[in-house]
């Protein structure tokens, strides 16, 4: 297969995307074990100690894949842009 032309991949919007549905998996599972989500991701970001993500389902483990600053980042992005 000859492909000569370049793909450009936007690595930002893939890494956004990512952090979006990894954050809205972990609110949902947070929900379905009765906590407030946004309490805990809240506390998270301000402090940056991870105990603040209930370990319930792997969330801390899954929100610990993202640098704090890459997440507040888009968070930040989402708001202004709506």
């Amino acid at each position: 297969m000859e492909n000569s032309e370049t793909t450009v991949v936007n690595t930002d919007e893939i890494m956004s995307e990512n952090i979006k549905l990894t954050l809205h998996k972990i609110c949902e599972d947070l929900e379905e074990r009765g906590y407030n989500s946004i309490k805990q991701i809240v506390a998270y970001l301000i402090s940056g100690d991870p105990g603040y993500i209930s370990s319930y389902k792997e969330c801390r483990t899954r929100i610990l894949e993202f640098k704090r600053e890459d997440i507040i980042e888009m968070m930040l992005e989402e708001f202004i842009n709506k």
